[in-house]
C-alpha cells in the first residue's frame, strides 16, 4: 500500500487535475469544449487615410495647417500665455489675442493698457527687433514669442513708441570715450 506522505507531496492524481480544470472552466461559464484556441480580432481598415479629401495637404503632399498653437510671455509675467490661431492671422492679431486672452485669465501684474498698438511683439525678450504688425503668423517661423509694452517716453524729439529697440540699443552703444574702445579692443 502506498505511504500517503509520498502520496500528498506531488504524486497527485490525474483525474483530480482534470477534475480542477473542468471546475474552473465552469466557474467562467465555458466548458472545455466550447473553448475554442483562436482569439477573435477586431476588423480594421487598413488604409484609413485614403479617404481624405486633397483640400488638407499642400501641393508637396506636406498637410495644410488649419491652426497655430503660439506661446506668448508678456513681460513682467510669470508662464507663458497660449493663443490658438489661423496661419493667415496677422501679428496685430496674435497680440490682440494675447491681451485678451492675459486679461480674461485675471494674471498679474494687471496691464495699464490692453490697446495691441500699445505693445510690441518680438522673437524673444533678447531680441532687439520688434515684429511687424501687419506680417503673417506663417512667414515667421516660430511659435515662441515675447510682449513688451512700447515705452511713452520722448527722447530726441522721436516719440520711443516710434523708434525700434534696434536704434536704441545703437545709441546706447556709442561711446564719447576714446579709450574705452581700445578695452573692448583688448577683450
Amino acid at each position: 500500500m502506498p505511504n500517503s506522505k509520498c502520496h500528498r507531496k506531488g504524486h497527485e492524481d490525474k483525474d483530480q487535475k482534470r477534475r480542477l480544470s473542468k471546475k474552473a472552466s465552469s466557474f467562467h461559464g465555458h466548458s472545455l469544449a466550447t473553448l475554442s484556441p483562436q482569439l477573435h480580432r477586431p476588423k480594421t481598415a487598413p488604409d484609413l487615410l485614403s479617404g481624405k479629401s486633397s483640400a488638407q495637404s499642400t501641393p508637396d503632399g506636406r498637410p495644410r495647417l488649419t491652426k497655430l498653437l503660439l506661446n506668448v510671455t508678456i513681460q513682467r509675467s510669470l508662464g507663458i500665455v497660449q493663443v490658438v490661431m489661423t496661419p493667415e492671422s496677422t501679428v496685430g492679431d496674435l497680440v490682440a489675442a494675447a491681451l485678451r486672452q492675459y486679461v480674461k485669465e485675471g494674471r498679474r501684474p494687471i496691464l495699464s493698457s490692453t490697446e495691441a498698438s500699445d505693445f510690441e511683439l518680438h522673437y524673444s525678450q533678447f531680441s532687439l527687433e520688434s515684429l511687424d504688425h501687419e506680417e503673417k503668423l506663417m512667414a515667421l517661423g516660430s511659435r515662441n514669442f515675447f510682449l513688451c509694452p512700447k515705452r511713452s517716453d520722448v527722447d530726441d524729439g522721436i516719440p520711443a513708441a516710434a523708434a525700434t529697440c534696434s536704434k536704441q540699443a545703437e545709441k546706447a552703444s556709442k561711446i564719447s570715450v576714446p579709450w574705452l574702445k581700445f578695452m573692448d579692443f583688448l577683450f
